[in-house]
């Protein structure tokens, strides 16, 4: 199903996830309209080719119209040629983060502050597939169906946009 989500920015960003096999790197992409998280990927390294797959991810489901913004950081990977071009060809307007300016990108860093404190803090992954599977759990059964936003009266993703559908 296609959401009406598309009207607002898509934030993107990543961040580390400790394993006893070494970090799991993790690139998402969150709908700011309803705070969904719409694409992921995991990889054990930080190029560009992972916040490639989020976003690939993230445009499979959504099928957005020509001149969805897409927000990041001034990360190597988002302002890589190869990423730019790829959001050109998909008709994707990029908007990177002023030098040092942090809260424009906020809501994914509090996505991030939330995976970290509900679910990765509390485990010890011995293996990064161990990591892959309970993010994806999180991710996909508990933040985007079930997790609470005050930001939108108190609904989960899901249920925000099927309400206003």
């Amino acid at each position: 199903m296609q959401s009406q989500g598309y009207l607002g920015n898509k934030l993107s960003d990543l961040t580390y996830i400790s394993t006893d096999e070494g970090w799991l790197y993790l690139a998402v992409i969150m709908d700011l309209y309803s705070r969904r998280i719409i694409g992921w990927a995991f990889a054990h390294h930080l190029g560009t080719e992972l916040v490639a797959a989020a976003l690939a991810m993230a445009l499979v489901h959504r099928r957005p119209p020509q001149g969805l913004i897409h927000h990041s950081d001034r990360g190597v990977q988002y302002a890589s040629a190869a990423y730019r071009q790829l959001l050109k060809a998909q008709g994707v307007i990029a908007s990177m983060s002023r030098k040092g300016c942090c809260y424009d990108n906020a809501a994914m860093e509090a996505f991030f502050s939330t995976l970290k404190v509900e679910c990765v803090y509390r485990t010890r992954f011995p293996t990064r597939q161990n990591a892959r599977g309970e993010v994806f759990s999180y991710i996909e059964s508990f933040y985007n169906r079930r997790r609470r936003h005050s930001a939108l009266g108190y609904l989960s993703p899901a249920e925000f946009e099927n309400l206003n559908n």
